[in-house]
């Protein structure tokens, strides 16, 4: 249970979650309350407890101030200015200590921002603090002394002047710069940001309301939280009621608002998952501008249900700090930027109560979210993805054939595999395993004893009909020992979803001889009422079940179930994670295999064909 001190549940306004707009507030003023106990004698750096980030202890503190500023902020805007608690003084008095010697070693000055390999992250940090500024321009930033604001525009221009990251960086200077013009100190630097950042976004996206980190293939939670949020709500700040990215952020909810379980978590897949209820700032955001396919009881109980899920399982200790971790601390969800200060990104979600408490988001009744509806599988082409929901059981999985975290100028190198990136599924009750114990939903190619990974995925295509939907990719298997790479080895792969099953297609081209194969499902805890299964179709010889003794985000201890075979072309398996029992030998009853294609026949008499040259998936229905 959360140590923030909510009131009571309302379960006439909000039937499934018990969350209202009061509860929202209270969650932000707890936040910051258990926050600002760490605070410096002046208020310029929260010096939270926890191991540091790679970043050193004084870039943590500024990101424990910097973040925390987001949740005041949106929480003294959104009363229109009220500010019981006094959050909006302490922020101010910080600013002022913390731009007053930047730079120096002292106990409150402020880091100075530089290039993103050198010193980059309080150039991450100077977004929020210039949203903050913004947000409460009015109460904050027009009270403070002219030499202050001065010393404050000069450090926060530290990041129109310096390299950001290749990627959703380019918006840190981007609402910089934003700011800056909003209180009339704009001029051609801050046009250049705003720009430049504009210009790559463009380049970025890539259809169906995603948008890839940078000029690779990353498509994650950073399409929430970062690339669609800072240009929308620029927009909204600005008094622009529709801009490009308004039609965008409509688009991408259709398909990202199925990413939330039924018990409010949000699909665990890729980086930066401390950030938890971050995740549905998006959905947030579209509501409070109407930008949202969602109706306004839809987008209240996926948000207060996202909130609930962390709060309920611990996200806060009995301190009421957030902590590094999913849940609870869980070291391997965590990247080297990770700090006691990072969490503090899930500050993002209050961008909700910038809808007034009159707003439809806070007076309609709660209603069922995307994934609470009829099962349902969703082909994303664009990013490569394909979304399988199941209403039993409210269980979100997602398929991955597009999405890797390799940058362009990148090798494939197996020693920076990703478990948040590499593995063909995820799910909201599943989590990845460790690097160092066996691999889930993965497929790999075992040779002289090593095992592979996925790095690059090259989408082969994605596509769905009435009930059921399939994606494809190809990658070359990288090695972490031994030759880095097998000359010629490839492996194309299908997934089939339909219902709550999953059928796996796999084709080897190129494995030398005595290679293996293996392919894995889904890891799940002793205790836990959630079944993981996996039947061997075509090509497997051997089954067994692995452990995972580090666990995942969501249990201690883990079980994964394996299928082992010889290298030999072409392989299909069926898989299934779900609250039910369930018997795989009877859902396909007929494998009818060709040289390049195999045919399923299903219980139901319906048929799906899956051919490799050229790729083609169909389904044809009893």
């Amino acid at each position: 249970m959360s140590s923030l001190g909510l009131p009571a549940d309302d379960r006439d306004l909000s039937p499934y979650t018990g969350y209202t707009r009061e509860h929202w507030e209270a969650a932000a003023d707890g936040l910051l309350d258990a926050a600002w106990q760490w605070a410096t004698p002046n208020g310029a750096l929260l010096d939270l407890p926890g191991r540091p980030s790679a970043n050193g202890v004084r870039s943590d503190g500024l990101e424990g101030y910097a973040r925390t500023f987001l949740a005041a902020g949106f929480r003294v805007a959104g009363a229109g200015g009220k500010d019981p608690h006094g959050w909006l003084d302490r922020y101010a008095e910080g600013i002022a200590a913390g731009t007053r010697t930047p730079g120096r070693d002292d106990s409150e000055s402020w880091p100075l921002i530089s290039d993103y390999h050198v010193q980059g992250q309080p150039m991450v940090e100077s977004a929020s603090v210039a949203l903050g500024l913004r947000l409460t321009r009015r109460w904050l930033w027009d009270q403070l002394d002219g030499d202050v604001q001065d010393r404050a525009e000069e450090w926060l221009r530290g990041a129109l002047r310096h390299v950001p990251a290749p990627n959703n960086w380019y918006l840190f200077p981007f609402t910089v710069a934003g700011f800056l013009e909003s209180v009339g100190r704009g001029d051609a630097e801050t046009s250049r940001a705003r720009e430049r950042a504009l210009e790559l976004l463009e380049t970025w996206y890539r259809g169906q309301g995603w948008y890839a980190d940078g000029d690779g293939r990353a498509f994650d939670h950073y399409n929430g939280w970062a690339l669609h949020l800072y240009p929308l709500l620029d927009s909204h700040l600005a008094g622009s009621p529709s801009t490009p990215y308004s039609a965008r952020m409509r688009e991408h909810l259709e398909s990202f608002a199925l990413l939330f379980g039924a018990d409010g978590a949000p699909i665990h897949f890729g980086r930066s998952l401390t950030y938890r209820f971050a995740a549905a700032s998006a959905v947030a955001l579209g509501a409070v501008t109407g930008h949202t396919p969602l109706t306004p009881g839809a987008s209240r109980r996926l948000l207060s249900g996202s909130l609930r899920y962390f709060l309920d399982r611990g996200a806060t200790g009995s301190d009421g700090l957030l902590s590094l971790g999913w849940h609870g601390p869980h070291e391997e969800t965590l990247q080297f930027y990770s700090g006691p200060g990072s969490p503090y990104w899930a500050s993002k979600a209050f961008v909700c109560l910038l809808a007034p408490p009159e707003h439809p988001l806070w007076t309609a009744r709660e209603e069922p979210m995307p994934s609470e509806g009829p099962d349902r599988v969703l082909a994303l082409p664009a990013p490569g993805l394909l979304v399988q929901t199941t209403q039993a059981d409210g269980i979100v999985r997602l398929h991955n054939h597009g999405s890797d975290h390799v940058r362009p100028h990148e090798a494939e190198s197996a020693a920076d595999a990703d478990p948040h990136y590499g593995r063909w599924a995820y799910s909201t009750r599943t989590g990845p395993t460790s690097e160092t114990n066996p691999a889930d939903n993965h497929f790999g190619v075992v040779v002289a004893g090593e095992r592979s990974v996925r790095r690059r995925i090259r989408p082969l295509g994605a596509g769905h009909g009435d009930g059921w939907g399939w994606a494809a990719s190809w990658h070359r298997p990288a090695f972490a020992s031994g030759p880095p790479m097998v000359p010629g080895l490839r492996v194309e792969s299908v997934t089939v979803a339909r219902g709550r099953y999953e059928l796996r297609v796999h084709r080897v081209v190129g494995a030398p001889d005595g290679a293996r194969v293996e392919q894995t499902g889904w890891a799940v805890g002793p205790d836990e009422p959630l079944v993981s299964a996996l039947h061997p179709l075509h090509g497997w010889t051997d089954a067994d079940e692995l452990r995972a003794p580090q666990g995942t985000a969501f249990v201690p201890w883990a079980r994964i179930p394996r299928l082992t075979a010889e290298a030999t072309g072409l392989f299909a398996a069926l898989a299934a994670l779900t609250e039910e029992p369930v018997s795989l030998a009877t859902v396909i009853i007929q494998v009818t295999v060709t040289a390049d294609s195999l045919e399923f026949r299903w219980a139901d008499d319906s048929l799906t064909r899956v051919t490799f040259t050229p790729l083609a998936v169909e389904h044809q229905t009893s």
